[in-house]
């Protein structure tokens, strides 16, 4: 029910305070003009708003987005993610967006309640037959982070709100994630990342350094685009089942 080859533009550079907050602030209004509230989902208990945002910047070759978009494709297909959205005590909603440059984030899949398979199957068929958004923009993560902070501030009242961002660089455009952090709505709010290894050698500490947030945040891998499938099912199948790192193991078959 619907409710890079790597650019090796300039780094971000740090200009004057006054001059990051005005292009942080600038970019909140920007974002709280997009149109990202969706229909009305039903007013049935949510226990997790999950966004999944995907990196098509510049370093996302043609064959390297067709692995990750059918990866996800695949991952929420697989029989045991299908049991961990449905199964839970309450409903799982979801919304998917693709993120590159600063102005560049664009709705795959706006908030669906996945109360059922054929709710599953609507969410994958958006997925699979949406053009890819952008194509030659840089990697403007605090901007994309900031996108993924209002549309959960406009979405379903849930449980637990969560942001599942994939990325295979830094960020290279705009403001980085802590300023991100600092003026987008994120109270409450967990970011946790899968990190597609072989492009930036830094990636992974990037990733566990500048992005993951807030309580029980982790980070995935992914072995280049080619184990995007099996690294976003482990990925799914943890945070559906709210996993956090040294707490009682999840009985039951487990996934990659």
């Amino acid at each position: 029910m619907p409710c890079h080859r790597r650019n090796r533009g300039q780094a971000w550079k740090t200009p004057g305070t006054g001059d990051v907050m005005r292009r942080v602030w600038a970019a909140v209004v920007t974002v709280l003009w997009i149109g990202l509230a969706g229909p009305a989902l039903a007013q049935s208990h949510c226990r997790l708003a999950l966004v999944l945002a995907l990196d098509v910047s510049s370093s996302v070759d043609a064959e390297e987005y067709i692995l990750q978009r059918d990866g996800l494709a695949a991952a929420l297909n697989d029989p045991l993610i299908r049991s961990a959205i449905l199964d839970g005590d309450g409903h799982v909603a979801m919304a998917i967006y693709e993120w590159s440059g600063r102005r560049q984030s664009a709705m795959v899949s706006n908030w669906t309640a996945l109360e059922d398979d054929a709710a599953i199957d609507g969410l994958i068929n958006r997925l699979v037959s949406a053009p890819r958004s952008h194509t030659r923009f840089p990697t403007a993560m605090g901007y994309a982070l900031g996108y993924g902070a209002m549309l959960l501030a406009r979405g379903p009242n849930c449980d637990r709100q969560v942001i599942d961002v994939s990325g295979d660089g830094e960020n290279n455009d705009g403001f980085p994630p802590r300023l991100a952090y600092k003026n987008f709505p994120f109270t409450n709010v967990t970011v946790n990342g899968l990190a597609v290894l072989g492009g930036s050698d830094d990636v992974l500490d990037y990733f566990q350094r500048e992005v993951r947030f807030g309580f029980g945040a982790f980070v995935e891998t992914s072995e280049g685009y080619q184990g995007y499938r099996e690294a976003m099912t482990r990925k799914l199948f943890r945070e559906l089942n709210d996993m956090i790192l040294g707490a009682r193991p999840v009985s039951g078959q487990r996934p990659g």
